[in-house]
């Protein structure tokens, strides 16, 4: 121990003897008994020393004299502290009605909002609610069955997936499905997945099933949907010709009908004719080469005499006597012949006679070269092989296949590839 330390017990603060706490207690000893603080424990600290060594009060003001502050007194006093402007960082995303974070989540993209499902349970409920899933377009994607899952379920009225991969589905859904626009067209989805997802379906008005293998099940489960307006089932097959003529009784709105180049026998083409809305407008019943008869065309205008556009291709069995047969058709506006190879161009120009309101005609394989030009010169008035792809009732049209549009519909939610 050097020569200026000192024990802690000889400071004067801190000795027994020399520490101000004891000398009030001798102090207080020295009190007559009515002494403040008689009763506690007979102790009585003089108001100096609490005053000099308690901590000092939040609006306590200071004051000090000294040699250089002898005629004048300073103040020390603590300010009253502002209010500050609440500012966009202190607004909690937990404050925010549910309304408003709707809004906020209608502007996010598909990924990110799947994403933001996952944040917490009061997330999800909002994420998930059937007003952001309106339309979905899943075009494209591989190995989508958990992702097709969830999204029937969030009440999606707008489905396009086309050229996508489902691999084995079984939808766990208890009550009917709201679809009612959706475009599975050349997706490679099992028969009894797309099974369970049709037997939910009751409010289509709009369907494209073109090139899918489906069954009497998938049929007869289109006829629950009274409201069809246009049906794609071009290219299909596995149905029998009696679940597709019930299926066309029940489906009595049916305006558009694209039903061409399907697995069909004679059979399945007489539903057709026999079968099909007398309100159709618009009819595809192409490539059934010898299929497809005269007797039968007579039996479609008769049924159906408000036909505009009528696309009869690859019908090899038809030759002229068909436009006699085809002349109460007074509505009829576009024309379609193409390699009906048993028609001459001889019988072609009179058609704008024939129909006077006739303002396309496809003869493709029947007409080419220096006899088209005739043709044309022939009927002015009409436009000859403009348009050598059918439009009818398929969702994307030949003109924009990438356009990413359904129906002339743009789904909201859209996957980026």
């Amino acid at each position: 121990m050097s020569e200026h330390s000192m024990p802690l017990q000889d400071l004067p603060c801190l000795s027994p003897r020399g520490s101000m706490l004891s000398q009030a207690r001798r102090m207080n000893k020295r009190k007559p008994k009515g002494c403040l603080g008689e009763g506690l424990e007979m102790e009585c600290t003089p108001t100096e020393l609490i005053q000099q060594w308690s901590p000092l009060h939040k609006h306590q003001r200071l004051t000090s004299k000294g040699k250089e502050n002898d005629g004048n007194q300073f103040v020390l006093a603590r300010r009253s502290r502002r209010k500050r402007e609440p500012t966009s960082s202190d607004v909690s995303w937990d404050h925010l009605p549910d309304e408003l974070l709707l809004r906020i989540l209608f502007y996010i993209p598909l990924k990110d909002l799947l994403r933001m499902s996952t944040v917490c349970q009061r997330w999800r409920r909002i994420a998930l609610d059937e007003s952001l899933w309106h339309s979905v377009d899943l075009e494209g994607l591989t190995h989508m069955g958990p992702a097709l899952q969830q999204v029937l379920k969030t009440g999606v009225r707008m489905l396009r997936c086309p050229r996508s991969f489902v691999e084995e589905l079984q939808f766990t859904g208890t009550g009917p499905l709201q679809i009612v626009v959706m475009d599975l067209s050349s997706s490679i989805i099992p028969t009894a997945s797309l099974e369970s997802i049709m037997c939910h379906c009751r409010q289509l008005e709009y369907l494209s099933l073109e090139g899918l293998k489906l069954s009497d099940t998938i049929i007869s489960s289109l006829s629950k949907n009274p409201n069809m307006l246009q049906l794609n089932l071009s290219g299909c097959s596995g149905f029998s010709a009696a679940a597709l003529a019930d299926m066309l009784t029940s489906c009595c709105s049916i305006k558009h009908l694209n039903i061409a180049w399907c697995d069909f026998s004679n059979d399945h083409v007489k539903s057709v004719v026999g079968s099909v809305s007398s309100g159709l407008t618009h009819l595809n019943l192409s490539g059934y080469r010898e299929g497809l008869t005269l007797d039968d065309v007579k039996v479609l205008v008769t049924r159906c005499p408000h036909i505009q556009t009528l696309d009869l291709s690859d019908s090899t069995l038809l030759m002229a006597d068909c436009f006699p047969v085809l002349k109460p058709l007074k509505d009829l506006l576009h024309l379609s012949l193409s390699r009906c190879y048993h028609i001459h161009l001889a019988a072609l120009t009179d058609l704008d006679k024939t129909f006077p309101r006739l303002s396309l005609l496809d003869v493709f394989g029947i007409v080419n070269g220096s006899h088209l030009s005739s043709l044309k010169k022939e009927m002015p008035r009409v436009s000859i092989n403009s348009r050598p792809f059918s439009s009818i009732a398929r969702p994307t049209p030949a003109s924009r296949p990438f356009g990413h549009f359904m129906w002339d519909r743009k789904c909201r939610l859209r996957v980026q590839l």
